[in-house]
């Protein structure tokens, strides 16, 4: 009788996975598809990593009952920053303040660490739309530009119109 074939290791999977997400983080950061300028906007506010030259605007138009409808970006830097612009503004369409800034945080938890533990039923879909940029835990100095977007549009829901990545990351 002919041996099975061996299950692909786990690693193998694994692998893949990062290749995935390589290509998103590529795809979005070269072809980001929410990348323009909101004509008609109620919030803006820029975000800065002075360290490596990344820099965000962010524009966010709200629906009558005060969900965020629309929100579109100007990015300059790495794939990383742009792509996770990008994302951002497609995950949180729909969204009212309280949930966006949930969302933010556990995003920022991936980003630390690779995982989000305390990420219920409600934030999974999006936290899977996120995943392709939960790598970047491997590389500390880069989650300053994964979430240098997400300190953008925090600071334009504030209403202070500035933020740096600098804010409460490592």
């Amino acid at each position: 009788m002919p041996q099975s074939q061996p299950e692909a290791e786990p690693a193998d999977s694994f692998d893949d996975l990062r290749d995935l997400y390589q290509e998103v983080i590529l795809d979005r950061g070269r072809k980001p598809r929410h990348g323009k300028r909101l004509d008609d906007f109620d919030v803006t506010a820029k975000g800065d990593n002075p360290m490596c030259g990344d820099r965000v605007q962010v524009w966010v138009k709200f629906a009558g009952d005060g969900r965020i409808a629309h929100t579109g970006f100007d990015a300059r830097g790495c794939a990383i920053s742009v792509a996770s612009a990008d994302l951002m503004a497609e995950t949180v369409e729909g969204r009212d303040k309280t949930d966006t800034r949930a969302l933010f945080a556990a995003f920022r938890e991936m980003a630390r660490t690779g995982v989000c533990p305390q990420c219920g039923p409600a934030l999974a879909e999006p936290m899977e739309r996120l995943a392709p940029l939960s790598g970047v835990h491997d590389y500390p100095s880069r989650v300053k530009c994964a979430t240098l977007p997400w300190h953008a549009l925090i600071a334009a829901l504030d209403g202070t119109r500035e933020a740096t990545s600098a804010e409460g990351e490592p």
